[in-house]
């Protein structure tokens, strides 16, 4: 009897790890938002990292959390390490590519709670005084991760966080604009 039952186990251990090492790898998380401002005035909020601090959605999970920044203060070369609680973590971004007005690439090293290197990216699309802002997250999913992603949605998960902080600098960024004006 306890044969059938180790069997039994091992089986579901097997058709397990075999479900987990055939899935993807590779993740996107993408969410999008139109704000009533030109195309400068919203990838100024982006591309100067300590303007952040107005919008970024992790901030408010941790108001504690400690910032380095790095570099100069905007565009490609610009960096912030941060170091916070366990909703925040711990990592290094840096801009990698930055286009006014156009797009702006991060490097994205996180160390806690989980190690991890992704890329995210805003791009913006202007229409007149209006701008349409898409934020992403692209990486690699390990072993770890394609099992967790049984379970867990990364895309609900981490999109939530990309919708509060679009609105946020939706506020943010149509506020600046019309002081500007």
């Amino acid at each position: 009897m306890i044969v059938k039952i180790l069997i039994g186990l091992a089986v579901i251990v097997v058709v397990f790890i075999i479900i987990v090492a055939t899935r993807p790898a590779d993740f996107r998380v993408t969410r999008s938002a139109t704000i009533s401002a030109p195309a400068a005035v919203v990838f100024a909020q982006v591309n100067d990292l300590h303007k952040w601090v107005a919008w970024n959605p992790w901030g408010k999970l941790d108001p504690a959390c400690k910032m380095t920044y790095e570099g100069p203060p905007a565009g490609t070369g610009a960096g912030y390490t941060w170091a916070g609680n366990n909703k925040v973590g711990e990592g290094h971004m840096l801009i990698t590519e930055s286009r006014p007005n156009e797009l702006i690439r991060f490097n994205l090293e996180f160390l806690k709670p989980f190690k991890a290197n992704n890329t995210a990216e805003f791009t913006f699309q202007s229409d007149g005084n209006q701008t349409t802002v898409s934020w992403s997250m692209a990486g690699k999913k390990n072993f770890m991760f394609k099992a967790v992603g049984l379970f867990m949605d990364s895309d609900k998960m981490v999109g939530g966080d990309f919708e509060r902080g679009l609105a946020d600098l939706k506020s943010v960024a149509e506020a600046a604009s019309a002081s500007r004006t």
